[in-house]
């Protein structure tokens, strides 16, 4: 990393720059684009947190982090969670902390809302990130999200 990267809103001035980033061919079948997140976070701002990873004023990666939703479905509130929805680390950006980063900064902001565990879903398999977030300390629920497993990490 040049500089310390950090967390910046899409605007105008950066939505176009936003829905161009890709990672790479490989992993296509393992995020959703940008788009579909924005989209997404257009219908869900209530718990949507889209944002971009700049370093400097490199673009090289996106996150959407979302926060409080009952993962029930009941509306009981009595499993509510934060966590990470989507990130997405440019093609020729990956392998230099940044998704890293994302996932530190996720915590922090769910820290500051009074959270103490972010939850995160990935691929399975020896192509996906399984590894990325195993080595951050995320730890498997046993749960599936669709045909994702999901993770959870305390931050406190």
């Amino acid at each position: 990393m040049a500089t310390s990267p950090r967390l910046e809103e899409i605007t105008p001035d950066n939505f176009d720059a936003a829905i161009a980033l890709r990672v790479r061919p490989d992993q296509d079948h393992l995020v959703a684009p940008v788009v579909k997140s924005l989209a997404e976070a257009y219908v869900h701002p209530d718990v949507a947190w889209p944002r971009l990873i700049m370093d400097g004023d490199r673009l090289v990666g996106f996150l959407m982090a979302f926060f409080d939703i009952d993962f029930t479905g009941t509306g009981t509130g009595v499993d509510t969670r934060s966590g990470l929805w989507r990130l997405n680390i440019a093609a020729g950006e990956q392998g230099r902390g940044y998704g890293r980063f994302a996932v530190q900064a996720v915590a922090a902001e769910i820290r500051r809302r009074g959270g103490t565990r972010l939850t995160a879903s990935w691929h399975p398999g020896g192509d996906g990130p399984e590894g990325f977030y195993l080595g951050l300390g995320f730890r498997l629920t046993g749960e599936m999200s669709g045909d994702q497993r999901v993770g959870d990490l305390e931050v406190v």
